[in-house]
């Protein structure tokens, strides 16, 4: 969160996990109309967890974009579930 108003500090750990995110299938994730190929969308953190959970091989096939349009991979997204700022 923003808090420059009051001239406060955000706590940017936490904005990371909260920040909007979509899971896309790889293939639709560079297309023109990739808005729209959005299977999931929620925060970060629940689809990172929404991801993670499920089996490899369909996990494989599924990238997560984060708000800014930063992309995340299969590996990258176990990499994250394992952190220990992960939120419980």
């Amino acid at each position: 969160m923003n808090t420059t108003i009051r001239a406060e500090s955000g706590d940017t750990r936490a904005d990371f996990w909260k920040d909007h995110a979509t899971v896309l299938r790889r293939e639709a994730a560079d297309g023109v109309l990739h808005g729209f190929a959005a299977l999931h969308a929620g925060s970060f953190a629940a689809m990172i967890r929404l991801v993670a959970r499920m089996p490899e091989s369909e996990r494989a096939g599924l990238v997560i974009e984060k708000a800014g349009d930063r992309q995340y991979g299969p590996a990258e997204i176990m990499a994250l579930v394992r952190r220990s700022d992960f939120p419980a």
